[in-house]
């Protein structure tokens, strides 16, 4: 039981938090720097660079790195347009911004001994709650007190308004939850998943004998669980910058 319960905490040990810089400014107030500021930092620096160094001076014939920020940036552009039409192309910056720091976040996890901070409910709860509620300052200030109008729907009978009213504002402040929940689990589950193969995979070739040869076999689909967690790296990404848009929009023209 105790060889269990260890080995459950090992594959929990990638979402520790570690505080590199401790910060206690007012007692029990604890701000400091951790490994997920520390990737959060890197993360930022690392696309400044690429996009500074490699995409800013547009060359003709674009390197590896820029035609891969040009694939994304045309990837968010379709998505705004589609979307939001010309109306979306202010908030352009910052959802680029946001899929560019998403995805490396994401990305960067999948190399050995660093930290994934898409991970931890804390930071993509607190993305999703500041997008939800810049989505709702912006609909006020477009709509002023029309914007509550979005909570009853339209042909909807009388007497069923006070239900139909709760039901809205329940979903729509689910929105703030579901949007950093989503991130965070299957980036999560993904983690897990690949440290349980290679935890297997691991025992099976210290093992010795024919159980080592077997050890091919959780290999090969850690490689796989590997390419896979790319692909979700970047879809979640996606998915997350899509339903901010989706929002954003809601908030223009009170779907």
């Amino acid at each position: 039981m105790r060889a269990l319960e260890s080995l459950a905490c090992s594959f929990f040990d990638q979402f520790e938090l570690i505080r590199i810089i401790p910060i206690h400014p007012f007692g029990n107030l604890d701000i400091s720097f951790t490994n997920s500021s520390l990737f959060i930092v890197i993360a930022a620096a690392f696309f400044w660079f690429v996009y500074n160094t490699n995409v800013s001076e547009g060359k003709l014939v674009p390197g590896r790195y820029q035609s891969v920020v040009e694939i994304c940036y045309t990837t968010v552009y379709g998505m705004v347009k589609d979307n939001m039409a010309r109306e979306g192309y202010r908030f352009f910056p910052f959802i680029f911004t946001l899929f560019m720091l998403i995805a490396i976040m994401n990305l960067f996890g999948l190399i050995p001994y660093t930290f994934t901070p898409t991970t931890h409910i804390v930071i993509t709860f607190g993305l999703s709650l500041s997008i939800f509620v810049g989505c709702v300052g912006l609909g006020l200030v477009n709509h002023k007190i029309e914007y509550f109008s979005m909570f009853m729907p339209n042909g909807a009978p009388l007497a069923l308004g006070p239900f139909l009213v709760i039901i809205e504002i329940v979903s729509h402040f689910n929105k703030a939850l579901s949007l950093g929940l989503r991130l965070a689990a299957n980036i999560t589950a993904g983690h897990l998943l690949f440290a349980i193969l290679s935890s297997f995979a691991w025992q099976m070739i210290t093992a010795g004998g024919l159980v080592t040869v077997a050890a091919a076999f959780p290999i090969l689909i850690g490689l796989f669980i590997t390419v896979l967690e790319m692909a979700v790296a970047l879809i979640q990404a996606y998915v997350f910058c899509l339903l901010t848009v989706i929002y954003i929009n809601e908030s223009i023209h009170l779907h």
